[in-house]
Parts: C-alpha cells; structure tokens; sequence
C-alpha cells in the first residue's frame, strides 16, 4: 500500500496515528436499519454512507494520515481504493456521495426502499 500519489497530490497528509474505534459506525449503522421503518429512505442512504466514509475517515487515522482540501470526501474513497478496499463496494458509495449531494444541497429526494435497503446493507459489508 503507497500513498504517495496521494500526498503527493495534496488529497492527503500524514498525521499521527490514533486507534480504531468503531463505536459511532456502529451508531450510525443502527441508526440506518431504524430509519428504513421511517420510509426516509434518503436520509437511509446519506447515513449509511456517513457510516462508510467515517470507516474510512477512521482507517486514515489509524494508518498515519487524514484527507485534506475542498474535496476531501472524495479523496477518502481515492485513499480507499489505493488501500485496496473492495473495489466494488468503494465505486458504489462513491456513487452514493454524488447522490447524497444532491439530496443534502439541491433538495433532490431520489431513493427507492430497495435502494436504501442496499445501502444500509452493503455499508455493513464495508464497515465490518
């Protein structure tokens, strides 16, 4: 695992390392599983992947490094990738930030139960 493309690139800095606690991923994730009996299902899908990106927020730290600049969202998933996380599973959730975007700044409700279904559940995958 190299990251230097990464710092290199100013997404990423070295930072001490902190431990892993999974505490509030977990929170998050129950969270979710509640919310689907609610039929809130975009506030379903943007839980589940604050869930994700806190896992991976987490994993930086606990390797020695954390996301820096405007996108940093986005450069937690390039971290990801590099670390080589399931590959699938990060383009999906990256897929979910643009979504959750537009559901956070445009107003935009767009996911179905079957979605919100599939996010919770693949965001457990991810932060196991």
């Amino acid at each position: 695992m190299s990251f230097e493309k990464l710092l290199n690139e100013n997404k990423i800095e070295e930072v001490e390392k902190t431990e892993f606690n999974s505490e509030s991923i977990e929170k998050d994730l129950d969270f979710a599983e509640k919310g689907l009996e609610t039929e809130n299902y975009d506030r379903v899908m943007t839980i589940a992947y604050e869930a994700v990106l806190r896992t991976g927020n987490k994993l930086m730290n606990f390797l020695g490094y954390r996301a820096i600049g405007k996108e940093h969202h986005k450069h937690i998933f390039e971290f990801l990738k590099e670390a080589k996380i399931d590959q699938d599973l990060i383009d999906y959730f990256n897929n979910i930030r643009k979504k959750r975007n537009d559901f956070i700044y445009r107003d935009i409700e767009t996911i179905s139960k079957e979605e919100a279904e599939e996010d919770y559940k693949k965001g457990k995958i991810i932060c196991s």
